[in-house]
């Protein structure tokens, strides 16, 4: 199980930052997902925690979902409901150090990999 959870890590990890610059105007929970993808990679974070997130992140990143990203108005209402189920789900996992960082690489526009780990 743990060389799956990493497999997936290392997926999300790549992935999720060039999908967030792709679709950052469009999507109305950034903050959430950023959070929930800081959670997901701390080493601090409960097994259980990790793999729920980041199997939501992972159908973020997914190119193929259940309702296209592309459709105005909904592609994304399908990303945001798994990220909210996972979200309540692990709730009391995502700290407050998870957010503060969150806000932080949205409001300075760094969206990468190298400014965030």
């Amino acid at each position: 199980m743990a060389g799956e959870e990493e497999s997936q890590e290392n997926r999300v990890r790549r992935g999720f930052w060039p999908k967030l610059r792709r679709s950052l105007g469009r999507i109305s929970f950034a903050r959430e997902g950023v959070a929930a993808y800081f959670c997901a990679i701390d080493p601090q974070t409960p097994a259980r925690t990790k793999g729920i997130l980041l199997a939501a992140l992972a159908y973020f990143i997914a190119p193929v979902d259940l309702v296209p990203d592309i459709i105005a108005g909904l592609g994304f209402t399908d990303d945001a409901a798994v990220l909210f189920a996972a979200w309540r789900a692990v709730e009391p996992h995502i700290q407050d150090r998870h957010r503060d960082r969150a806000k932080a690489v949205l409001q300075d526009g760094k969206l990468s990999p190298d400014t965030t780990d």
